[in-house]
């Protein structure tokens, strides 16, 4: 059955008010459901009703503490009507009125009880479910020595409200919605209003209400259903479980994209620069913040290039290697049966396959196995005359290069563009790491993020805002944000603020 047939088979009918026909509705329902309680009992002893929750999803002590015994000790209602003794007298934070059977279906499955009455075609929701959740901890993948120790969680609650811990203006805006005819995932687009550009969250808004899928598990569902080209190695989606990381693309005029039951939230727009962007280039001072940049640059391309040149030298160039360096490495290939292709393919895939394994494996020996793994192979295979010692230098280089990516999903896209140039390499020597180099260049220069240039704001240039991308200005220097933010609200920061000791304070 499509997605869009499960939407229309849902319930749409309103309430009867008739309890025995209601409760059977809902019975129905939830036929052979047995987590899921019915609940009988008379209010003030003169009005049938019936509570309908799932267990382990609400409240039970709240359930008999605030519902349950109040109604059934008290003999009289002086407030005169259910609706008014539920607004100023019952204990609960939040009671809503419901009267679609779907929406009384999106309340039990919430965890927030049903309280159905006898001659009434209101529901009542009460606002009694439980959360359980892990305790809030440092973010595995993106740790560092400075910043803030706090991560999502897997409660869109705590997500929410650790951006609102950060950014206190009301101008932080949350928009909801429910997507997955059987998950009924709840998501929420967080921006900045006045700062963020309407279009974006317009246009990210539009993306999300065309998804019709049975459920959502994590938000890489929903981050391959809403990017612009899905065909491209390229993340055109930024993804974090830091709500700092958050909370600084928040104030640059982004949007982001918080989903139930994952820790980490979605960033849109994304560019090529602002995935090789790490948190901690801003918590230090820009000197170093700088340098560590441009040795990310460089290690970015070792890591992309680097087995290939040197399966095109060996290949095709043997004039470009120094003559004594070049007998080194001859001697060390002697005995290698393979070509210098075939010798980087079998080593990289090995390295691939170690990684992976260390990731996979639980953590107390992922490492481990990962490191001695590589230490082991590696020394086997050269002692076996499988590959030279020059090309286990390489790949060693290449794949500590890689780890300066900060973005593992930026990593994995330059992991996949390796192998094809290495091949090119092979065939065609320099021109082909060349072709494979203009290739991707092109490539990036057509892609978009929600509208706006990948490699923004290099290509098309943007001047003003070089200062946060080829090096890492002062924080004082930085006074205007990004350009796809629109002019409405273009500066961050009142301008000449550089310290100096002869300015006094106002």
């Amino acid at each position: 059955m499509s997605s869009n047939s499960q939407e229309n088979s849902k319930p749409k009918e309103a309430l009867s008010g008739n309890l025995d026909q209601d409760i059977e509705t809902f019975r129905s329902i939830y036929h052979n459901c047995s987590d899921v309680i019915f609940r009988s009992f008379f209010i003030f002893g003169q009005q049938k009703a019936m509570l309908i929750y799932i267990e382990g999803l609400s409240d039970v002590e709240g359930i008999e503490n605030f519902v349950l015994i109040p109604f059934m000790e008290e003999s009289t209602n002086e407030f005169g009507s259910l609706n008014k003794y539920l607004e100023h007298k019952m204990p609960v934070s939040k009671v809503n009125k419901v009267n679609a059977v779907a929406d009384c279906i999106d309340s039990i499955s919430n965890g927030n009880p049903l309280l159905l009455c006898e001659g009434d075609v209101n529901a009542y929701s009460l606002g009694l479910a439980k959360r359980e959740q892990r305790a809030m901890e440092e973010p595995v993948a993106e740790g560092g020595i400075r910043g803030s120790r706090e991560g999502f969680t897997e409660s869109i609650a705590i997500g929410t409200s650790l951006l609102r811990r950060i950014i206190k203006s009301p101008a932080l805006k949350m928009q909801s919605m429910t997507i997955g005819s059987y998950s009924r995932t709840n998501i929420v687009i967080a921006y900045i209003e006045g700062v963020a550009d309407k279009t974006l969250i317009e246009e990210i808004m539009n993306r999300l209400k065309r998804i019709k899928i049975d459920g959502i598990l994590e938000s890489g569902y929903i981050e391959e259903m809403i990017e612009d080209n899905p065909f491209s190695p390229f993340p055109q989606i930024m993804t974090t479980e830091r709500p700092d990381i958050a909370c600084s693309n928040l104030l640059e005029g982004r949007a982001v994209i918080l989903v139930e039951g994952t820790p980490f939230s979605l960033i849109a727009p994304a560019t090529f620069f602002s995935l090789l962007q790490s948190h901690e280039d801003y918590y230090q001072r820009f000197m170093m913040g700088t340098i560590i940049r441009w040795l990310r640059y460089l290690f970015l391309g070792i890591s992309l290039l680097l087995p290939s040149l040197y399966v095109a030298v060996l290949t095709f160039h043997h004039e470009m290697v120094p003559p004594q360096l070049l007998l080194s490495i001859a001697a060390s290939r002697e005995a290698v049966p393979f070509p210098a292709i075939v010798e980087a393919l079998l080593m990289e895939v090995a390295f691939e396959a170690l990684r992976e394994a260390g990731v996979r494996l639980p953590k107390q020996i992922g490492s481990a196995v990962s490191i001695v793994g590589a230490l082991v192979i590696g020394q086997a295979a050269v002692q076996a005359g499988l590959v030279s010692a020059p090309m286990v230098i390489i790949v060693a280089i290449t794949g500590i290069s890689s780890f300066m990516i900060p973005r593992y999903v930026a990593g994995i896209a330059i992991r996949m563009l390796r192998f094809p140039i290495m091949l090119l390499a092979s065939s065609l020597g320099l021109l082909g790491i060349m072709l494979g180099v203009i290739t991707i260049a092109i490539h990036l220069c057509t892609l978009r993020s929600f509208g706006v240039p990948y490699l923004s704001p290099l290509a098309p240039l943007k001047s003003r805002e070089l200062k946060d991308i080829l090096w890492r200005s002062p924080l004082w220097m930085m006074d205007t944000r990004p350009h796809f933010t629109g002019e409405s609200n273009l500066y961050r920061q009142v301008s000449g603020q550089a310290p100096s000791p002869e300015k006094g304070g106002d």
